[in-house]
Formats: structure tokens, C-alpha cells, sequence
């Protein structure tokens, strides 16, 4: 017998967390009852359902990496009349992305069904480095960057840059590097905007030890076994 908020991550539902919610919202049932207490143990290969739909027992797991195009959702379903990032990548798995970018922004996107590994790989407590390339237009200086490093304060707290660089500066602006730790919503541009920054292109090239590389816009690969150990917290060997 296993948690149910665990079987239902295994089948690709949603992460530990959100499951949990799913099931304290009495959306779930098991056998034809509701579920409502978190911690529940079930079979495995329970006959589950969630908002009325039958859920599908756990498939073989997958990790993908996807270069989002810019106008796609990060959702597990289009939104909108958008196409969503699992419209790109297809299969008969149930993926979900693992993290998200706004739709105006390009770039790395993670994808898997196994939701325990992306409960795992966003966690804050592995600190999975995010880089980004950002094309910016306002006064871009070195006080500029180095208030990134310092810190500006943002609703969630206060948002600082592991690392950040100057790439390139023109009299409108610019390009910058930016590695954060976290992945608050919207972060690197209410960043920039605290600093007097607008962003005009926003592109994430790295996640951890995944690196977008020469993946094309709306393409796709699948993660290594060393880049999935390694965004689970699990050290390689």
C-alpha cells in the first residue's frame, strides 16, 4: 500500500504537493469513494479518478527538454486558443512541465510524468541554478548589475542574482546573463523592471546541468540518465 498523494504523482497526475491539494479539495476518489484525508494508503493499481476522470496506471517515465517558442503556454493544456508545451513533444504519456516560463518568454523548458522526480528537480532545497538571457532596453550600467547581485525586493521577498554579467550594452540598452536560485513567477522581469529595465526578449539557456545547446525553437530531446539523477538531488555516480 502507498500514499495516495505518491500513486497519484507516479501516474503523472501532478507533483506530491499538488495532488495533496487535489485530494484535500475532495477531488479524488478511489474505488468510487472520496478521499479527503492526506496520507491515505491505496493500491497501487487502485481504480482512481480525479474530477470524474479516470486516471491511467503509471506509464514508463520520461524526462524531456524542450526549446519553447515564444506564444506557447508552459501548461499541461492549451489555453486560449495557444498551443501548450505538451502539444510540441506529443506521445501517449501524460506529461507535465516541470517549472513554467510566461508565454512571451523562450526558451528551456523540462517536461516529465513522473512527479515525484519534478517535486524533486524544483525544490528549493538543491537550488538548481536557472540562467537566462535577457535583451533589455533602459540605462544598463555596472550599478545596474551589481544592484541584480545586491538584491531588490519583490513581493515574495527579496530577489537576488547568484550571477550576473553585462554581455553586450548599446546607448538603448542591452544584453544581460542573469543566474537565479529561484523561480518566483515573472522573477527576472519584475527584476529588471525594479532596476529601471524593461525586457524586450527573455530566453532560459539552463536549467542545473541541462543546457538548452543547439536545441532548435520547438524542438525537443530527452534528458540523460546523468542530467535526471542529477536535477533529482540523486549524485551521479
Amino acid at each position: 500500500m502507498i500514499r495516495l498523494q505518491k500513486v497519484l504523482a507516479d501516474r503523472g497526475v501532478a507533483s506530491r504537493r499538488h495532488a495533496e491539494e487535489l485530494i484535500g479539495a475532495g477531488r479524488v476518489t478511489v474505488a468510487g469513494a472520496v478521499v479527503r484525508e492526506l496520507g491515505t494508503k491505496v493500491d497501487p493499481q487502485a481504480r482512481i479518478t480525479v474530477d470524474g476522470r479516470e486516471v491511467a496506471l503509471a506509464q514508463r517515465p520520461r524526462y524531456v527538454a524542450l526549446h519553447k517558442p515564444r506564444g506557447i503556454v508552459s501548461s499541461a493544456r492549451a489555453e486560449r486558443g495557444r498551443a501548450s508545451v505538451v502539444d510540441l513533444v506529443g506521445g501517449a504519456e501524460r506529461l507535465y512541465p516541470v517549472g513554467r516560463l510566461d508565454v512571451g518568454s523562450e526558451g528551456l523548458v523540462l517536461l516529465s510524468n513522473d512527479g515525484a522526480w519534478a517535486e524533486r528537480a524544483l525544490h528549493p532545497r538543491y537550488g538548481h541554478e536557472r540562467e537566462y538571457e535577457v535583451d533589455v532596453a533602459g540605462r544598463l550600467g555596472t550599478e545596474t548589475v551589481e544592484r541584480l547581485r545586491r538584491g531588490v525586493r519583490l513581493e515574495e521577498g527579496v530577489a537576488r542574482a547568484e550571477r550576473a554579467r553585462i554581455v553586450t550594452r548599446s546607448a538603448s540598452g542591452g544584453r544581460i546573463r542573469l543566474v537565479l536560485r529561484t523561480g518566483w513567477k515573472r522573477q527576472v522581469r519584475r527584476m529588471c523592471l525594479a532596476v529601471g529595465l524593461r525586457v524586450m526578449r527573455l530566453v532560459r539557456v539552463r536549467i542545473g546541468p541541462v543546457s538548452l545547446g543547439r536545441l532548435a525553437p520547438g524542438t525537443w530531446r530527452e534528458l540523460t540518465a546523468r542530467e535526471v539523477r542529477a536535477l533529482s538531488g540523486v549524485r551521479a555516480a
